[in-house]
């Protein structure tokens, strides 16, 4: 569903300076797969993701998506960002769903209102879909989010550290939450993290990346892994964990999600 082959990506810095936050990475996404990219703040996690999302143009190296280049962003991308306020604050959470289907001309009338509940039921929002963002909570609103994001029914979901403004309580549920939605639906999933445990969790595949600018410095099945609690895991997380220490980036992860 998405490969990257040689991908360079590069930007200016705030005073003008060319600075190349990737310089050379290749992988292969597959359908229905979920692959976490992992590592320490700076590494190019986020970087890589804006590029598949069309945000960013590559300086080198092919990037493309169902087999067609990457050439800017689309409705067969769907994104889902750390922050709270990516819903719109003037719009119920229905509405929220209901006018990315009609922006994006996925849906209109009737057939939108549809998909825009059965997303939200799916995201156990249903109760919540006439009150506003400001009356949620902040799991709710990214409740909302990905039940926007999902009601596109994208080739690709793309997540930004979904879950890293929530509290731990919170943050498991919805963990869990999205595994179970992605049985579901199977779609195609591309997560960004800086925790081990969650990376274990929510991937079948994690792909470290190591420091800008950055190249892929391992690949880790852990599709056999659904609890991050199995002692079958410790092995992988010392793995993972050694892998992000390999030059000191272990001490820019936040100790409590270093885990």
């Amino acid at each position: 569903m998405v490969e990257a082959r040689g991908l360079r990506l590069a930007y200016r810095d705030e005073r003008g300076r060319p600075f190349v936050a990737v310089g050379d990475v290749s992988f292969v996404l597959r359908r229905g797969e979920r692959l976490v990219l992992l590592g320490p703040s700076g590494c190019g996690k986020s970087t890589l993701l804006k590029a598949v999302g069309g945000f960013l143009e590559p300086s080198a190296g092919e990037l493309r998506v169902a087999g067609r280049a990457v050439c800017g962003p689309g409705p067969d991308r769907a994104f889902v960002f750390q922050e709270f306020d990516q819903l719109f604050p003037w719009q119920t959470a229905r509405r929220n769903v209901v006018e990315a289907l009609r922006v994006t001309r996925r849906a209109g009338g009737r057939d939108a209102e549809r998909r825009a509940d059965r997303f939200l039921a799916l995201m156990r929002m249903t109760a919540h879909a006439e009150r506003y963002p400001h009356m949620l909570s902040g799991g709710m609103k990214q409740r909302v989010a990905i039940a926007r994001a999902l009601a596109l029914e994208p080739d690709v979901l793309l997540m930004d550290e979904p879950f890293g403004a929530l509290d731990a309580i919170t943050r498991a549920h919805l963990q869990r939450e999205l595994i179970d939605i992605w049985r579901q639906t199977r779609v195609t999933l591309l997560f960004v993290t800086h925790s081990i445990q969650e990376a274990v969790l929510v991937g079948d595949r994690v792909l470290v990346m190591g420091p800008p600018p950055a190249t892929v410095r391992a690949m880790v099945d852990v599709s056999e892994l659904e609890d991050p609690d199995d002692a079958r895991a410790e092995p992988v997380r010392r793995r993972l964990r050694s892998l992000l220490d390999e030059d000191g980036l272990g001490g820019d992860v936040d100790p409590g999600r270093f885990d």
